[in-house]
C-alpha cells in the first residue's frame, strides 16, 4: 500500500441521513414503496430531496409521528398499523414495503422489525414487509441503501450456479452497458442487486462472485459473505483507470485472460480519454478539497487525481473501511492526508486555511462556502448521476469542471463590466 495519511475526527457533522437513499431505491424497483417511519422534518427532506409533490403518488411516504407518539401518550404501533392497512388498500400494487426507521422512531425505542414480522403474516402471499434504520445519528445518507440491501438479503433463495452479481445501484442503462462488456469478454451469467423489481430477488451462494459498483455497502458485503459468496476486491468503477481494474477483476475470477478484456475496452477507452481532454484542461493544476458526506470521496480523489491532474489537499470520509477500500487507496499518490469522520468546524477552517480552486461537499455547506468565493460541488450530485464506467467518465469530469468554467465565464464578464 502507498504511504497515505490517515487522521480520525469525532465532533459535529454536516451529512444527510439515510432516508435520502430511497430517492434513487425507489426508482431502481418500482414495486417497492418506502414507509418512513418519522417525523414532519423526515418528509421535507425526502420530497424536497427526490423533486416530487406529494399528489403525485411517489413510491415513498411518511408516517408522521406526532407528539404524543414521542411523549408516549398513544400507541404508535396502533397508529402504524392503521397507515399500513390504508396504504395497502389504495396502492394494490406494492410488492415490497421497506419500513424505514428515523431519528424520531429510534429514540422512542419503535420496534420495526416486529411490526413488519406482525404486517407480514397478515399480509402473506400478497405484500413483503422489511424494515431497516435510515436514521442520521450514526450513519450517513448512502448508508440508507446498505440497510436496504441487508435486508433483502434473507429473502435470496441459494444456488450452486457460477454467477457474477453486481451488487450496488447503478443507472439501468449503465447496467446494460456492464452486461454487455462481460458477454463481449465471455462473462454471461451476469445479475444485478438491488434487480429493478423488488421481488425478483437473484438467487445466491458458493459459486456467486461479487463485484461492489459502490463503496458503502460493508453490512450487504458481510451477509453476502455468511452467505458463501466470494467478494472481488477491486476499484470501483469510476473513470478509465477504476473502470478498467474493475473488469479485470471480474476476468480473473472467471479464468479469462487480461487481453481479452484490454481487446474488448480499447475503443471505449480511446473514446473516453479524447472526451476527457476538453475537462482535463480546466481541472489540471487545480487544488481540490473533499469534505465528508458520500463515501465516495477515495474513490473520486483517486480519479481526479490520476485521470485530471488534480491536486488533492484533503480527502474526507464519513467511514472507511479499509478492507474495501485497500485497491482505491494502493492508486492514490504517496502522502495523501485521509480524515475519516468529521469535526465540520474544524475542517471549514483547513478549508479556509488552503483556499482550494474547488471543494466537494454536501449541500448545507456549499452555499455558505459560495457567499466566501470558495468553489463548491455537491457530493449528493455524485449518486443521482449516472458516472460509473469507461463511457461515463468525461460526464464524471465534466461535473467537476462545470462549477471552475462557470467562475471562469462570470469572473471574465465582471471584469468586462468594470472595464
Amino acid at each position: 500500500m502507498n504511504k497515505v495519511e490517515f487522521y480520525k475526527e469525532t465532533g459535529p457533522r454536516e451529512v444527510f441521513c439515510g432516508l435520502t437513499s430511497i430517492v434513487w431505491l425507489h426508482r431502481r424497483m418500482p414495486d417497492a414503496f418506502f414507509l418512513v417511519v418519522g417525523s414532519r422534518t423526515c418528509a421535507h427532506l425526502i420530497q424536497s430531496a427526490a423533486g416530487v409533490m406529494i399528489f403525485a403518488e411517489p413510491r415513498f411516504g411518511t408516517a408522521i409521528l406526532e407528539e404524543k407518539d414521542l411523549a408516549g401518550l398513544a400507541d404508535a404501533h396502533e397508529e402504524l398499523d392503521k397507515v399500513v392497512n390504508d396504504l395497502i388498500a389504495r396502492r394494490p400494487e406494492i410488492k415490497t414495503l421497506f419500513l424505514v426507521g428515523s431519528c424520531p422512531s429510534e429514540v422512542i425505542k419503535l420496534d420495526l422489525a416486529t411490526v413488519a414480522e406482525k404486517l407480514n403474516k397478515r399480509f402473506l402471499g400478497r405484500v413483503q414487509f422489511l424494515n431497516y434504520s435510515g436514521s442520521g445519528i450514526e450513519t450517513t445518507f448512502t448508508q440508507g441503501e446498505d440497510g436496504a440491501l441487508k435486508a433483502l438479503i434473507p429473502l435470496m433463495e441459494s444456488t450452486d450456479e457460477e454467477k457474477l452479481l453486481i451488487v450496488g445501484t447503478i443507472a439501468n442503462n449503465v447496467e446494460d452497458r456492464f452486461k454487455k462488456i462481460f458477454k463481449s469478454i465471455g462473462i454471461n451469467n451476469v445479475e444485478s442487486f438491488p434487480p429493478r423489481q423488488s421481488t425478483d430477488l437473484p438467487k445466491i451462494g458458493t459459486n456467486t462472485k461479487v463485484l461492489l459498483t459502490q463503496p458503502y455497502l460493508s453490512d450487504t458485503v458481510r451477509d453476502l459473505q455468511h452467505r458463501g459468496c466470494e467478494i472481488l476486491y477491486a476499484p470501483f468503477p469510476l473513470g478509465i483507470e477504476g473502470s478498467t481494474k474493475w473488469l479485470l477483476a471480474a476476468a480473473e475470477a472467471f479464468k479469462i485472460p487480461a487481453l481479452k478484456v484490454h481487446e474488448v475496452i480499447a475503443p471505449l477507452a480511446n473514446r473516453a480519454r479524447q472526451a476527457m481532454e476538453s475537462h482535463k484542461k480546466i481541472l489540471k493544476g487545480k487544488n481540490l478539497f473533499l469534505l465528508p458526506e458520500s463515501q465516495l470521496e477515495i474513490s473520486l480523489a483517486r480519479f481526479l487525481h490520476n485521470e485530471c491532474e488534480m491536486n488533492l489537499i484533503e480527502v474526507g470520509t464519513p467511514y472507511l473501511n479499509k478492507e474495501l477500500m485497500d485497491e482505491e487507496l494502493n492508486l492514490l499518490p504517496e502522502n495523501t492526508k485521509i480524515v475519516e469522520g468529521q469535526h465540520v468546524e474544524n475542517q471549514l477552517d483547513r478549508v479556509r486555511n488552503s483556499q482550494p480552486d474547488l471543494v466537494v461537499c454536501g449541500m448545507g455547506l456549499a452555499n455558505p462556502l459560495e457567499a466566501e468565493g470558495i468553489h463548491t460541488k455537491w457530493s449528493i450530485e455524485m449518486v443521482f448521476s449516472p458516472i460509473h464506467g469507461i463511457d461515463q467518465a468525461a460526464d464524471l469530469a465534466g461535473l467537476f469542471s462545470r462549477p471552475l468554467k462557470r467562475n471562469q465565464i462570470l469572473t471574465t464578464k465582471t471584469l468586462a463590466t468594470h472595464k
